[in-house]
């Protein structure tokens, strides 16, 4: 690595789009997450599984920049989120 590369400082965040609506925006920010959007109950369980994903990072004593996606997809699928596989054509 260059110094150049050594100095720039990688972050990772969180961003969840909650695409219902009940009329209200909503814009949540936490450490290393941005949540915008959808309805009450939505944007509750965003801002729940973000918090959540940032405990588990703790508790393993890393920041999201340093998980890989496999550790990240564990984490996720033990807060209770799962992955979308999208419908083939």
């Amino acid at each position: 690595m260059s110094k150049r590369d050594k100095s720039i400082r990688q972050k990772a965040v969180l961003l969840g789009v909650g695409l219902d609506s009940d009329g209200h925006q909503r814009v949540t920010r936490g450490q290393n997450f941005a949540l915008v959007g959808g309805s009450k109950e939505t944007h509750e369980q965003m801002t729940e599984k973000a918090i959540k994903i940032n405990e588990k990072l703790k508790s393993r004593g890393k920041q999201l920049e340093q998980v890989t996606s496999e550790e990240f997809d564990d984490i996720a699928h033990e807060v209770g989120l799962k992955r979308h596989a999208p419908e083939k054509n």
